[in-house]
């Protein structure tokens, strides 16, 4: 290396806290039923964020905002979450 050259090397102490990448993404689920099964309650954020921490498949993944259910058309049964 030259005296003019950027040295890229990071030094362990250097570095406060490791930590992993950090990104936001959405989640868009369809055809999801907009009431809960066997009763004629309206699917609310809280349900949908318990299904999605009890699930596997969302292991470490952390909601920054609380999900939106949003019926598809007035006479519809069918929401988007």
């Amino acid at each position: 290396m030259g005296p003019n050259s950027v040295s890229l090397t990071i030094k362990v102490m250097q570095v406060k806290s490791p930590r992993l990448p950090q990104s936001k993404l959405f989640l868009k689920i369809i055809s999801t039923s907009y009431l809960k099964e066997d009763t004629n309650k309206l699917i609310i954020a809280n349900v949908v964020k318990k299904i999605i921490k009890d699930n596997h498949i969302f292991n470490n993944v952390v909601l920054a905002l609380r999900p939106r259910v949003i019926k598809i058309s007035p006479k519809s049964d069918i929401s988007i979450v």
